[in-house]
């Protein structure tokens, strides 16, 4: 059964673990998943469940509904996907056991928080960004010569080698240390070389499902992950 885990500033507040098919996420205490804050709407949104998939969209809210950082409409959940509500995290797990005007808008004040404008500064740059790549990106973050990359081929390789798409330095690397392999439903980085030198979010990683926003570590180069607009 599919679980939410609710934080409120870092805290779990909730967890939800449901059967039913679909959910509503929203202020009112008639909601599943009820998120008491004025930036969250009345009816903020709806998750949909079939035999092998969730599907969340975005009731029109006022301040938005945002799938690891990124504003949607609708979205197919993944596992460990961030939904970002008013100030409420929503971490979703797939399978756990059981143990215009305001007044049109059902009353939601407009979320005017440095959270929320940075979400929306972000989700605006990353889309031009997108746009301009074709596709997905990596950013440059700490450590790297390059800026930008975009992934616009089956195989993106990383490492020492004079060879590979991403060269990197390093007393510790291998010639290929990693690769992200383009599939049909998103991107996978697989660790090549020596152990606990790919890492996704901090964590060393052999093999990752990438998600919008992921850091990615490969020695002391940091790459942020920014998923191309399906």
């Amino acid at each position: 059964m599919p679980e939410f885990i609710v934080k409120f500033e870092d805290k779990i507040v909730e967890r939800v673990v449901t059967e039913k098919q679909r959910i509503s996420i929203g202020r009112t205490p008639d909601n599943d998943i009820v998120l008491n804050n004025r930036g969250v709407s009345r009816k903020h949104a709806l998750i949909e469940f079939n035999s092998n998939s969730a599907l969340i969209i975005d009731n029109e809210s006022l301040n938005g509904t945002f799938i690891n950082s990124r504003k949607i409409s609708e979205e197919v959940l993944k596992e460990n996907d961030l939904i970002t509500i008013g100030k409420f995290n929503i971490v979703y797990r797939p399978d756990v056991q059981k143990e215009d005007k305001l007044a049109d808008l059902d009353g939601t004040m407009v979320l005017k928080t440095k959270k929320q404008k940075d979400l929306l500064e972000k989700d605006a740059k990353e889309r031009e960004l997108t746009k301009r790549a074709g596709g997905s990106v990596l950013i440059g973050e700490a450590n790297t010569t390059t800026s930008e990359f975009a992934l616009n081929r089956p195989v993106t390789t990383f490492g020492k080698a004079h060879f590979v798409n991403i060269r990197l330095k390093g007393w510790f690397l291998s010639g290929i240390q990693a690769k992200i392999v383009k599939e049909k439903d998103g991107y996978v980085l697989v660790n090549l070389g020596h152990q606990n030198r790919t890492k996704v979010n901090g964590e060393p990683v052999q093999k990752c499902n990438l998600k919008n926003d992921d850091l990615i570590q490969i020695g002391k180069s940091v790459f942020r992950f920014v998923r191309g607009r399906d």
